[in-house]
């Protein structure tokens, strides 16, 4: 099954940001707070330029990104924001709605409903598009990005298998 096979079965695929799509180009820093300080992961490009996003009927699409550094003071949320729009655009070649780009914003140590593997992120994102979980496919890099999948009914991909990538 192709890539693209994978992504059309399912009318909501949701991505998590870093180390799925992109990665920092800063060594230390687990997101960029800047727009020099990341780039795509290899094949994401090319693998999500094979859709038509958004369009009536999907598949849609939606990023889900735990953003902890917003919290620590190291970007504001409007940049983290930015960022996320700046990756769809480069990765997939359109910009979702905010309601379809979430974050979470807090600390590690501070307990929230959207922080992953909390699913929270998710089902606001499957709220916007009214997309039952059923339909919908979330793709990530980390344990707690399967765990958020599972809480949420989403099947789930790892990413270096949809991309081709080497963890």
């Amino acid at each position: 099954m192709t890539e693209s096979d994978i992504l059309h079965r399912y009318r909501l695929v949701i991505f998590d940001a870093d180390d799925t799509l992109r990665r920092t180009t800063t060594p230390g820093k687990p997101c960029p707070h800047t727009p020099q300080e990341w780039e795509l992961m290899p094949g994401v490009r090319d693998v999500l330029r094979l859709q038509a996003w958004n369009q009536a009927g999907g598949p849609f699409l939606g990023i889900a990104s735990n953003q902890d550094q917003v919290a620590y003071g190291h970007l504001s949320l409007a940049t983290a924001r930015d960022l996320l729009r700046d990756l769809t655009r480069a990765a997939a070649g359109c910009v979702p709605g905010d309601q379809a780009l979430q974050l979470c914003p807090h600390a590690l140590e501070v307990a929230c409903t959207c922080r992953k593997p909390e699913p929270g992120m998710l089902l606001a994102i499957m709220n916007h598009y009214g997309v039952d979980p059923g339909h919908t496919l979330y793709v990530g890099n980390h344990e707690v990005d399967r765990e958020a999948a599972a809480r949420a009914g989403t099947a789930f991909c790892w990413s270096h298998e949809l991309f081709g990538y080497r963890v």
